[in-house]
Formats: structure tokens, C-alpha cells, sequence
């Protein structure tokens, strides 16, 4: 059955004969065709009725030529089955998805410009109209006066078919234009809109017009389940039936009980708590309805279109009068609002033929359709034709496995991504099951990574890049990396408004999800990074590896900023020791061939092996800007290997003459000099002392600097209750006695030594751009801290003293007026955090700015930046652990053995000395008492065995340059003893060299 009311029309529509039309109360009419109408549609000029696959329309426009006359097109023998008409024409879909354009005299054309696509969905505004394709494209035609075309601002429009590139991924439910003004709905409940914005009918809260789709944040997490588009005005229905208007509304046709236009989407609350099933919007009315057996309509009723008997406008929602049978026999199947027509359609609740054939959803991939491929029951041409109808467009994959008929298939943007990620692992196992759906699957895949719009206009337009990591990961070694490639590229196109959604994606998928992801890419990473150490050589390989590298970055950083459970280790990439032992081997080959170069020309195998060289620095030189990616053990490899490319070729090492008595004084008048060549290493000669710098006496004269800046009189160090040594907050010293301070420490550390200062790990985070926390504080000043500690854990529920603290730190007030506020328990967080950020920045700013200035200087390899502030600490000061009994198993012995009496003697004398005096034996043998990073392993131990008559006369030896203790045969073990004693406590220099 078909309801209508409005502007008098034909009686009977010309579907039935005059006296068989029913007459109700308000002007309403009812009719029952002979023939069933499945679907019908009402603009300005037309209204069109779908009969048994065929077409007619009647003319509703008073000046139009024969007026009423029902008129059927000739269409040939396309069936249809669904007509939307506008404003002066219609558009057509038939059962092939072909779309077909009626002008005003009624003449039928097909479309040009979508090139055998397949059209689910058509929806025609005034002088525009829109169509949406089986694989989720937007294409539009007409006029593009106020930008509804979402092209852009400079497109004339156009009569063919364009496609809106912009929305391309993004996996659409519904399309809807209406005046001027046009909007899509996403199967997420995402709302796009764009065009005419004179009332505010795009619901952004302004009135200018849009040339581009616009995303309508108001109405994100409202579950959108249906928009449409009237004249000046816009209605959107939500999951819950609730409905929200907006736009132009001077004719009531918002129903808030007003005639105020509304630029931000609100809702009808006359209507709330009502079951709403449909809203639909005409000229300047609108009509829902509620449990598909009530409508109600507000807006302009002049012309009896409200259906209510009154012909005023009205701003609320009263009920349409509709006959009595209508509720108790039928159902509403579709309600039509035009410019000054309405209509119903009624199906009886049991009656399955003939009913409106409702709009086709976007093709997507789900588990049936893949059982179905794996079945073989259809023909392989099928199944080719399907696979690359999903795979190759990025809107159907991105609609693929949302989590259907759950709150969670309408997500908040930005926080999810609406995956069921169990439904997408279990069917893509099952496709990787069959090779060759894989490889189809892939080669339709590799085509559609090349079309990915890098300025995707919505966040569900990104889901593809979550998808396809899990696809990929499954193939074969050749084809996954290719495919990686690829889609790290197209990752690193990404608007950055994009990269922040989809970091935020792998911020919140699950664990197992985020671990594949680390591994697709870091395997990709290893492999290329194997097939240099293998030599082969290429801009592209370093190329490609950035790309990779740089996409385990951000997952890094997602991975640390969301706390996720994921051990670090995961990203370490292993073959990174592999290249850097060939580099080392390479190095090795190169200094025995520059060597023969002394005697003969240069060979082309020496041309290549520097090249390689040169090649296996450059990527050093980009792994050191991935950090994560490399274990502590390689990364001090690698700027110990930066630091030998750095040196000058044939330049002199610097030479530092000074005295022991004067050290500090001595290095500072050399420093001013300004003559040191900070690229190139250090040797230092002690004033009177015979001996050649093999490293031994450097790590000497930093551990003397050391204790010299500790005692030094302007005192630009402090040391703390911890003992540990932090910068004199003072500021009575000059600038440049901390800039000095700086230039030592990075020499220190660019001449791989150590500097016997206890720094707090602060001071490394600090040179990291890192802030220090209150657990910083805690190692430096542990009573501070633990007040500050005991302020924050104060039991809420009681009413403490404060101890009158305000917000002043030694008379240095925190924040302005500091010290007339008095801390609370509102406010103490942030006093604790102001106190820490005082103690390590803004007491000391001016004296860590020139440290820093002069650490930068005196370290010219910027590559330390690679460290964790761990890291950094053990490489500047060495490992904080003593394992004495490491020192014993890594020792080696000349003229003597493991087993010999005095080797014996030696050690039982050594485990029994005090820590103190170890660390003094450290002093002695090796010019400095610090470990090195990796313990005792990483430095030499020789033990030489001296016999000679006088042995008991004379001390042990300690070369500091070779780490070679010369011991001489002692007749006992207590000369022994007193002798090792003597010559650690008192002796500094027994034949160093």
C-alpha cells in the first residue's frame, strides 16, 4: 500500500483509477496497485515508481507540461531497481549496477565516467547527484557552485561522473545530497560532509562552505546509523533511534520548537526515547518514523505535506494521520519526503514479494566468502574476479572485520580501530592455507598499495595498514620483503594527522598484534643489513633499510609512550654484530694492504676494499640514528669504529706535556691555548717521567684530573650526602670553569676513557634531553627525597600539617610569589615536581648550559646520543661492579702458569686485600680503578714472572699501557704481600709506559 499527502496531485498517482483511491482524515490517500510499487522516490519536478522492474514517473509541477500524467520510460531491457529524484531530473540504478540519468523529458541515458563500475547506491540533490560503487568509491556529476561535488574549489562541475579521490578507503554505508550540500556515512558511523553551508546544514558551526569532505567530529561516538540531506537542512539518525538536525530553520523543519537555525548537530527532543527507525528530509520539512508503524513530521506545511490536517509550519514533531489499517495490518517500509509531496511505504508484516529492494552494502572480505574460495566449488575465473575486487580496493578492505552488531563497530575514532583482530588472524591463516589464493591475493595487493591515498580524509581509511602487516607476514621470504617495502613506503607518505592516528592505532591493538608488526619489519631490516655484511653494496639497499628502520621507530616510540608489554629486546636486530665484525675484519684487510702500498702502486682490490669500508661506515652512520635497534655492546662498537673515521688522516695525535703536581692548572693553560685538534686522539706525557703513551698514561692523567676538579679551589662541583657530585648551584664561578668541566668529560669520553667523578644519572638524561624524576633526586639527596615522598603518600582522608612550606626552595621562589603560597594537598604534586625541576634545571641552568656547550666540544662525535642515560653513565664513569674474581679468569701469565707457587701466592695475597686496595692495584696497573663496560674481560691482565737475584729487594711493576703486571720471584708470601702493599699505597710510577 502507498500513502501520500501534500500539494494536490493526480488523483490515484495514475497508478489506480480514481475511484479506487482511499480517502482519510488530513488529506490523506491511500492506494493499492495491481501491480506492487518496489520502490519510489519524490523531487521537485517527479515523482518515480518501481513496478515489477519497470519505471514510471509523474510529473508534479504545476507549469510542466501534462501535469499528472503518469509516464513509463523506455528503458530497453534494463530492469530497475531504484529510482532518486532531484531537482529536475531522476537518476536510475539498475539490477547490473548500471546508472542511468532522466532530464526533464523524461529521456533516459547511461552515466559516463565509471567505466563498468558496479553502483550500489545513487542519491540525487538539487543540481547534483551522487553514486557509490561495489568497491567503496564516491563518484559525482553536475554543477559545483558551492563545492558539492567535494572535488575542489576550482572544478566547474561536470555532467560525467568524477571520482572523489579524497574519500578513497574510506569504507562508506550511505550517501545522501540534498540541496546544495552533500554528506556519507561510514560503516564505523563516521559522517562526512561538504558543500553549501549558507544555514549551517554541514553541522560544523559555521556557515562557510566546504569544497572538500569534512569530517563532522560533533557526531563522532553517536553511532550513526543513516543521514539525509533536505533542501538547507541535514537529519541524522542514531544506533538508539535518537535523531539529530541541524542547518537551515526558519520553517520549523529542525523540530526544536523554533525557527532559529542550528550550525552544530542537537538533538529532537521531542523525540527522545522514541524507537525511530527512519528520518528523511524534504525541502523544508522532515519526516520520521517511530517503530515502522508511526510517522512524525515538523517543518513547512503549507501545502499539507506534514500530513497532520494543519497548514502552517510547525516546529515539533506531531503525528502523521494516517488510516487506521496501517497500523494494524502493515508496516512502513520507506517514507519519502519531497519538496511539497510525502509518501509511505507500506508492506503487510508477512509479505515477503515485491518489497523495497533496500540498498546494497560495499563489498567486503569476511570468513564465508573465504570458505568459499577454499572450497572450489566455484570456477577459479570467479574466485580471480573476486579476490581482485576486494584486494584491490582499500575502502572494501578497511570495512572488512569490524566487530558487526556491537557498540565496538561504532568506535571513537581515534582510540580504536573497530578490528575484530580474531577473526582477521584465524581467515587470513586460512587463505594462507591455499598458495595459490596467496598469490593471487598478493598480486592484486601489490597493485592496490600503489593507488593508497597518502592524505586519507578519515581515520578508517588507515585500517588497511593493520591489515596488511598480518597478510604479509605470511609469505614467503622474497614476496614478504618486497611487500614490506612497499608498505613501509607508503607508510612514511602519511600526512602526519595520519601517522598520529595510526601510531595511536598500534598504541592500542593487542599485544601479540603489535609483536608481529616489530618482527615483520625488523626481519625485513636484519635481512637487508645481512646482505651488506655479505658485501653487496648500493644506495638502494641503505635506501630501503631507512624505510624499515624508520617504521620500527615509531612503533618504538608507541611502544615506550604506551607502556606496552613488550621486552626492548624484541627490536634488537642481531645481525648488526655480523656487520660489524666484517667492518672490523675489512679494517683489518685495509691496514695489512695500506701497508704494502708502502712498496707498490695501489691495487684495485684495494680500491674496493676502501670503498667497502667507506660503505660499511655509512651505514654504521645510519643504524647509530636507530638506537633501539642495537644491544649496549654493539652500540659502544659502533662509536668506537665513528670515532676512528673521524680522526684526520695523517694528522699527529695532540700531545698534553704536564706535570703531576699541577695537572689541572697544566690542562686548562693548554685548553686556552686553543691549539687541540679535538677530532683527533689524545697522548699525554708526564714532565720528567721516561714512557710512550700507549693509552695507559691518558687513563692515568684523566683519573689525576679527576681527583684535581674535586679539590679545585672555585669548587664548581659539590658533593652530595650520596656522594655523588652534582654542579655547585652557587653561581659564583665564571662561565667558562664549567664550559672547561664540559670539554674534559666529552675528551674523557671520545678518548675512551673514564672520568673518576660520581655524577648522578641525572646529569645523562639531562645530556639526552631527558628530564630527571624524583627518583633522581633520590639517589643524589636521598633525606630530600624522602620528604618529599612522605608529602605526596599523606593519607588524604586527614587533616595534615604541611609543615608551613610554601613554594620557595632555599629563598629561590618556584613559581612568581612563591613564597606566599603555601603548599597543600591540591597543590603538592606540583610543588614536588617544581622542587625536583629547580634541583637539576633552574638552579643550575647557566652552569649546565656551559658544560654542555664545552661537552659537545670536547666530544666532536655527536653519535654518544645513541646511549640510554644507563649507558651513557657506564661509558663515561665505567661498570659500577667490581668482580674481582672476573680479574683472576681473564688474567694470562708469561714465564710462568695458572698452577706456578707465586701466581698462587699472588692471587690468595690479592683476595685478601681491602676494596680500597684493590682498586688501588687498578690505580696502579692500569692508571685508573674504573671497570669497563662489560667487566674485567674487556681489559688485558699479564702477569710476567721476573727472576732475578735481588727479587726480595725489589717492588712489582705495573705498564699501565699493556696491563702487564712484572712480578718478581719472591721467596715467601709475605714479602709478597708487603712488597704489592708498598707499591700500590705509595708508589705512582714503576716503569709506565
Amino acid at each position: 500500500m502507498l500513502c501520500f499527502w501534500g500539494e494536490q496531485i493526480r488523483e490515484g498517482l495514475g497508478l489506480v483509477k480514481p475511484e479506487q483511491v482511499r480517502h482519510g482524515n488530513s488529506g490523506i490517500q491511500s492506494v493499492c496497485p495491481r501491480l506492487i510499487v518496489q520502490d519510489m522516490s519524490a523531487g521537485r519536478s517527479f515523482a518515480g515508481f518501481i513496478r515489477d522492474g519497470k519505471v514510471s514517473v509523474l510529473r508534479l509541477r504545476s507549469e510542466d507540461r501534462n501535469n499528472g500524467k503518469l509516464i513509463q520510460l523506455q528503458l530497453k531491457n534494463d530492469r530497475i531497481r531504484l529510482i532518486v529524484c532531484g531537482g529536475d531530473g531522476a537518476v536510475l540504478l539498475s539490477d547490473l549496477g548500471k546508472v542511468l540519468i532522466m532530464d526533464k523529458s523524461t529521456v533516459c541515458k547511461p552515466l559516463k565516467g565509471l567505466d563498468n563500475r558496479q553502483v550500489i547506491q545513487i542519491t540525487c540533490g538539487d543540481h547534483h547527484s551522487m553514486a557509490l560503487t561495489k568497491d567503496g568509491q564516491v563518484f559525482v556529476w553536475g554543477e559545483n557552485s558551492h563545492g558539492q561535488l567535494g572535488l575542489r574549489k576550482d572544478h566547474p562541475g561536470s555532467p560525467s561522473a568524477q571520482h572523489v579521490q579524497s574519500l578513497s578507503g574510506v569504507p562508506l554505508a550511505q550517501i545522501s545530497a540534498g540541496g546544495d550540500h552533500s554528506f556519507v556515512l561510514s560503516l564505523s558511523g563516521v559522517v562526512f560532509g561538504w558543500g553549501k553551508n549558507s544555514a549551517g546544514q554541514l553541522g560544523l558551526g559555521d556557515t562557510t562552505d566546504r569544497h572538500i569532505p569534512t569530517i563532522l567530529n560533533s557526531l563522532n561516538g553517536k553511532k550513526t546509523v543513516s543521514i539525509s540531506c533536505g533542501g538547507e537542512h541535514t537529519a541524522a539518525l542514531s544506533k538508539g533511534g535518537t535523531v539529530f538536525t541541524f542547518g537551515s530553520g526558519g520553517s520549523g523543519q529542525l523540530g526544536h520548537n523554533s525557527f532559529r537555525d542550528e550550525h552544530h548537530p542537537r538533538v529532537v527532543a521531542e523525540l527522545w526515547g522514541s524507537e525511530v527507525s527512519q528520518v528523511t528530509c524534504g525541502r523544508h520539512y522532515t519526516l520520521v518514523s517511530i517503530t515502522s508503524k508511526l510517522i512524525y513530521s515538523f517543518g513547512c506545511g503549507l501545502q499539507g505535506q506534514l500530513g497532520n490536517g494543519e497548514m502552517i509550519a510547525q516546529s515539533v514533531p506531531f503525528p502523521v494521520d494516517l488510516p487506521t489499517e496501517c497500523n494494524r495490518e502493515y508496516t512502513i517500509e520507506k517514507i519519502i519526503a519531497g519538496e511539497n509531496h510525502s509518501f509511505a511505504l507500506f508492506f503487510k508484516e508477512l509479505e515477503s514479494k515485491g518489497k523495497s529492494n533496500p540498498s546494497r552494502g560495499v563489498l567486503t572480505l569476511n570468513d564465508r566468502m573465504i570458505d568459499r574460495w577454499l572450497s572450489g566449488t566455484d570456477p577459479w575465473a570467479t574466485i580471480k574476479q573476486e579476490i581482485n575486487a576486494v584486494f584491490s580496493s582499500p575502502a572494501s578492505l578497511n570495512g572488512s572485520f569490524l566487530k558487526m552488531n556491537r557498540d565496538d563497530q561504532y568506535p571513537r575514532s581515534e582510540e580504536h580501530c573497530g578490528l575484530d583482530f580474531d577473526l582477521v588472524k584465524t581467515s587470513f591463516a586460512k587463505l594462507s592455507e591455499n598458495k595459490s589464493l596467496m598469490s593471487e591475493v598478493m598480486k592484486v595487493v601489490e597493485q592496490m598499495l600503489r593507488s593508497l591515498n597518502p592524505n586519507p580524509v578519515g581515520e578508517e581509511s588507515l585500517r588497511v595498514y593493520l591489515l596488511l602487516p598480518e597478510l604479509i607476514r605470511r609469505l614467503k621470504k622474497q614476496q614478504r620483503t618486497e611487500l614490506t617495502e612497499a608498505l613501509a613506503s607508503k607508510i612514511l607518505q602519511l600526512d602526519p594527522d595520519s601517522l598520529k592516528v595510526l601510531e595511536k592505532y598500534w598504541s592500542k591493538i593487542p599485544d601479540d598484534w603489535l609483536k608481529g608488526l616489530v618482527r615483520l619489519f625488523r626481519r625485513a631490516s636484519a635481512e637487508l643489513i645481512g646482505q651488506i655484511s655479505s658485501g653487496k653494496m648500493g644506495y638502494d639497499l641503505t635506501r630501503r633499510l631507512k624505510r624499515f628502520l624508520k617504521i620500527l621507530q615509531m612503533i618504538y616510540q608507541v611502544h615506550c609512550n604506551a607502556n606496552r608489554d613488550i621486552p626492548k629486546r624484541d627490536f634488537l636486530i642481531h645481525e648488526i654484530c655480523d656487520l660489524l665484525d666484517t667492518l672490523q675484519a675489512t679494517f683489518k684487510d685495509l691496514l695489512m694492504q695500506l701497508f704494502l702500498l708502502l712498496q707498490s702502486a695501489m691495487t684495485d682490490d684495494c680500491e674496493d676494499m676502501l670503498k667497502l669500508k667507506d660503505y660499511y661506515f655509512g651505514t654504521i652512520e645510519i643504524l647509530v640514528k636507530f638506537p633501539f635497534v642495537a644491544d649496549t655492546v654493539s652500540k659502544r662498537r659502533m662509536f668506537h669504529y665513528l670515532q676512528w673515521q673521524l680522526f684526520k688522516p695523517r694528522a699527529s695525535a695532540n700531545v698534553l706535556n704536564i706535570n703531576r703536581e699541577s695537572v689541572w692548572l697544566d690542562t686548562l693553560t693548554y685548553l686556552r691555548q686553543k691549539k687541540h685538534t679535538y677530532r683527533n686522539p689524545l697522548q699525554v706525557t708526564f714532565i720528567g717521567e721516561n714512557g710512550v703513551d700507549m693509552r695507559g698514561l691518558s687513563a692515568e692523567f684523566f683519573s689525576l684530573l679527576s681527583q684535581s676538579l674535586l679539590k679545585w679551589e672555585k669548587k664548581v662541583l659539590e658533593v652530595h650526602e650520596s656522594s655523588l657530585v652534582w654542579f655547585n648551584p652557587d653561581g659564583m664561578q665564571a662561565n667558562r670553569d664549567f664550559y672547561y668541566l664540559g670539554v674534559i668529560c666529552g675528551m674523557a669520553l671520545y678518548n675512551r676513557h673514564y672520568i673518576n667523578i660520581e655524577f648522578p644519572l641525572a646529569l645523562f638524561k639531562k645530556l639526552l634531553q631527558q628530564s630527571p624524576t624524583l627518583n633522581d633526586l633520590e639517589e643524589l639527596s636521598p633525606v630530600e627525597a624522602r620528604s618529599l615522598k612522605s608529602l605526596l603518600e599523606e593519607d588524604e582522608e586527614e587533616v595534615v600539617d604541611m609543615l608551613f612550606l610554601d613554594f620557595t626552595v632555599k629563598g629561590k621562589k618556584l613559581i612568581p610569589n612563591g613564597d606566599q603560597i603555601e603548599v597543600t594537598k591540591v597543590n603538592r604534586q606540583k610543588y614536588v615536581d617544581l622542587y625536583v625541576n629547580f634541583v637539576f634545571n633552574k638552579s643550575v641552568k647557566k652552569q649546565f648550559k656551559h658544560f654542555s656547550r664545552g661537552f659537545y666540544k670536547g666530544c666532536p662525535l655527536d653519535a654518544w646520543s645513541m646511549f640510554h642515560p644507563e649507558e651513557l653513565q657506564q661509558l663515561f664513569q665505567g661498570s659500577p661492579k667490581y668482580e674481582w674474581k672476573e680479574l683472576q679468569l681473564c688474567a694470562s701469565y708469561e714465564k710462568c702458569s695458572a698452577s706456578d707457587e707465586l701466581i698462587k701466592n699472588f692471587w690468595t695475597v690479592f683476595f685478601e686485600l681491602s676494596e680500597e686496595n684493590k682498586r688501588k692495584f687498578l690505580i696502579f696497573l692500569y692508571g685508573t680503578d674504573r671497570v669497563p663496560v662489560g667487566g674485567f674481560s674487556k681489559r688485558s691482565l699479564k702477569i710476567l714472572l721476573l727472576d732475578c737475584a735481588d727479587a726480595d729487594d725489589r717492588l712489582p711493576e705495573g705498564q699501565t699501557c699493556f696491563g702487564r703486571l712484572i712480578l718478581p720471584k719472591y721467596s715467601d708470601i709475605n714479602t709478597l704481600r708487603n712488597k704489592l702493599i708498598h707499591a700500590i699505597s705509595f708508589c705512582e710510577v714503576f716503569g709506565r709506559g
